[in-house]
């Protein structure tokens, strides 16, 4: 492991090895998490879900006891964009959950967010959900080993601009992540293309576009975690941790690495698996 451009972590090919092993758990425990939503479950309970998946598979919680966040997963529900502490609250059909989820293996990390509808839910939640989940695939789709951290910022706003009038959060961003969950450089959702540290190999980044149906403007809650819009409009967080080789991007935290998603945007797949 080395480190270049202002302290960003570069990965050997077998410390990124276990990256993907933790991003499996990650993924394997959001789709658990992703059939167990439903009416009537509160989030305690797909928290609870999600301890007992990671550490069944023998990984670790990121999340649990991070700067003091008391558990496995950040359930946000309907306005709230990210950060919801899992409690009491019971989910209702029509209502919007974000889930994200860390796991580590080894000491390296994986994190990756998925939103989900609890049953039927509006026609433009709908499109929220779907254009939030495409513009982070774009985003990793527009990332080229030799190109810029904001080559990623700018596909993500571009795609988003284009399906309509939609807020994109400016003071939560995707990072760097590796030895530790939370590392340089940010990956803002927005911006000019070319800025920005150099994407190379054994660099990875979390992105992770966080997209309302009202303005970007947040507030957060009396429990210091939970984020919420201002206007009360609706959010959608999706996230995947992803890295560059020679071949192409590697999605080390969804379970097919990434190939279709990227087959879909013409974007070359790098995985080894």
């Amino acid at each position: 492991m080395g480190f270049l451009d202002r302290g960003l972590e570069i990965k050997t090919p077998e410390q990124i090895d276990a990256m993907r092993r933790a991003g499996l758990v990650v993924g394997r425990t959001l789709e658990l998490l992703r059939s167990s939503v439903r009416a009537g479950v509160t989030t305690a309970e797909l928290d609870a879900v999600a301890e007992d998946s990671i550490r069944s598979a023998g990984a670790t919680p990121s999340f649990l006891g991070y700067h003091g966040f008391p558990a496995s997963i950040c359930a946000s529900v309907n306005d709230e964009v990210v950060h919801g502490i899992p409690g009491s609250r019971v989910l209702a059909e029509g209502d919007v959950i974000s889930i994200d989820c860390g796991a580590i293996v080894d000491g390296w990390h994986g994190d990756a967010a998925i939103t989900v509808a609890v049953g039927e839910v509006p026609a433009e939640v709908t499109e929220l959900m779907r254009v939030t989940e495409e513009a982070m695939w774009r985003g990793i789709g527009a990332a080229r080993l030799g190109g810029r951290v904001t080559d990623i910022s700018h596909a993500i706003e571009t795609h988003v601009r284009s399906q309509g009038s939609y807020g994109i959060l400016e003071d939560y961003v995707g990072h760097g992540i590796g030895s530790q969950m939370h590392l340089p450089p940010n990956v803002p959702n927005f911006g000019r293309a070319g800025r920005g540290p150099k994407l190379v190999r054994g660099l990875a980044l979390a992105v992770e576009p966080m997209i309302t149906l009202g303005t970007k403007d947040t507030d957060v809650l009396e429990d210091e975690w939970t984020v919420v819009t201002t206007d009360g409009a609706w959010a959608a967080h999706f996230e995947h941790t992803f890295t560059l080789t020679s071949e192409g991007a590697w999605v080390l935290t969804a379970l097919d690495g990434g190939r279709a998603a990227l087959a879909e945007l013409g974007v070359p797949y790098g995985g080894r698996d």
